[in-house]
């Protein structure tokens, strides 16, 4: 059980930073560090697309990497 655990938090792990470094950033760009307060107030908008996709992959794999982080602990 801990083996396959530890299997799933390595693959978890790596699909993760993968997901997160596929989003876009939220000030991309130049013209986001000169603007940067204006945009957040003004430009707020829903995630579409893709990054609403990354967006939910993201949170899905950071709970599972906590749950499979808490059981590898515990059966250490």
């Amino acid at each position: 059980m801990q083996m396959v655990a530890t299997i799933l938090l390595v693959i978890v792990s790596i699909s993760l930073i993968a997901v997160v470094l596929l989003q876009s950033g939220r000030s991309a760009g130049l013209s986001g560090a000169i603007s940067g307060g204006a945009e957040q107030l003004i430009g707020k908008q829903k995630a579409r697309g893709i990054d609403a996709v990354l967006s939910k992959a993201t949170v899905v794999l950071a709970v599972l990497f906590f749950l499979l982080t808490i059981t590898v602990a515990y059966f250490m």
